[in-house]
């Protein structure tokens, strides 16, 4: 059995709004595919998400509650009003008008507008995005970062009305201040009433005198807000975080969207970043890879010794465990993978030239290659 909505967010059907908003945020926050372990995440995170679509549009609600998950499911699916369907084929919501009106539509159509429901009533505002550039070192240890965004907010001189408080207001004729207008069309069905948003009027089925010097009618402004959130360790170039309530106002006093900040990382000069590993390249010299070596590694959490064994060959790859990045929202870190670059030198001194010219006479120049020795090499690199 399909698993509808109210399950979907675990409240009741009797849930108030702000029930639903608040069991939303929760679930969203557990699966949100930029957080979550589940490997399901990105399926059950857009399931929640329509399901707060639904349950907090009273239109759609009411529809949902009345028709029940299956047909309402159904119903959406025929939502496309010019998709193959014309005639008397594809079901009863096939070829109704020719055109392109989608799923609101139906609703319009079948259940009415709600008198100026649509645009009068409050409603929740557009979710903003920005950016935020961030070290390896602030990702290594989570950090408060401050940014600076340019976003609308509610316009304090008219609070939003878009009008000032003294002006004039009429009612709209076009639409006798129901905010919709309706119109009939005959089809294959029979004469069918379509009901929608009043042009003139903008569903608010009222006209006034003036408009609002400060924002020009809108009820927005643009602001420059200096907003501070928590990075936590271990996120990755390209994800996003999420701060709930910091988007755009929502219209006729509906609450606020969401600001959705995304993540840059970047470049580090040493460290390499492969999901929670680091890679390092270390210089050694050809003593040191010949008899072995203890040598001094640097690590996001500062210096570690590592063994050099002898007979180290150039390319050759230590780990060096839990030496990595934090893994993001979960305990422990990754590995730190150091590559060795045997130095050869490129000037000596009479001393050292001595020495090797005694090491090649000694044999030195004959080179004995291990069975996959190459192999090695190439995948070094």
């Amino acid at each position: 059995m399909t698993e509808d909505f109210y399950d979907v967010l675990g409240v009741s059907k009797d849930a108030t709004e702000d029930e639903i908003q608040q069991a939303y945020r929760k679930k969203a926050t557990e699966y949100h595919p930029d957080v979550s372990d589940d490997p399901d995440a990105e399926e059950k995170f857009k399931k929640v998400k329509k399901a707060k679509e639904i349950l907090t549009d009273d239109e759609k609600r009411s529809a949902y509650d009345q028709m029940g998950h299956e047909r309402f499911e159904q119903a959406e699916k025929r939502g496309g009003f010019d998709g193959g369907a014309g005639g008397a084929g594809g079901g009863p919501f096939g070829g109704m008008g020719g055109g392109g009106g989608g799923f609101e539509d139906i609703f319009n159509q079948f259940f009415g507008g709600g008198g100026r429901g649509d645009q009068s009533r409050p409603r929740q505002g557009q979710d903003l995005r920005t950016a935020l550039s961030l070290d390896l070192e602030e990702v290594y240890d989570g950090v408060e970062k401050q940014f600076t965004v340019t976003r609308p907010k509610t316009c304090a001189d008219c609070d939003g009305a878009g009008h000032p408080p003294d002006a004039d207001v009429e009612t709209c004729s076009e639409c006798n201040g129901q905010g919709q207008v309706t119109q009939v069309q005959q089809t294959p069905f029979g004469r069918m009433q379509q009901t929608t948003t009043c042009r003139r009027c903008g569903g608010e089925g009222r006209l006034y005198s003036d408009t609002c010097s400060t924002c020009g009618g809108d009820g927005q402004v643009r602001d420059e807000a200096t907003l501070s959130v928590d990075v936590p360790a271990g996120i990755r170039d390209g994800q996003s975080l999420r701060m709930e309530g910091e988007g755009a106002p929502g219209p006729n006093g509906g609450p606020n969207g969401d600001l959705l900040i995304e993540v840059s990382v970047a470049d580090h000069p040493d460290f390499d970043r492969d999901g929670d590993d680091l890679r390092y390249q270390h210089a050694i010299s050809f003593p040191q890879a010949v008899f072995g070596d203890t040598v001094e590694v640097p690590t996001l959490d500062g210096s570690v010794d590592m063994d050099v064994p002898p007979g180290t060959q150039s390319g050759e790859t230590f780990r060096l465990q839990g030496k990595g990045m934090p893994r993001l929202r979960r305990r422990g870190h990754g590995d730190l993978y150091v590559q060795v670059q045997v130095v050869t030198p490129s000037e000596l001194n009479e001393e050292q030239r001595e020495a090797l010219e005694q090491f090649a006479e000694a044999g030195g120049e004959d080179v004995e290659v291990t069975e996959g020795f190459f192999e090695r090499i190439k995948n070094s690199f």
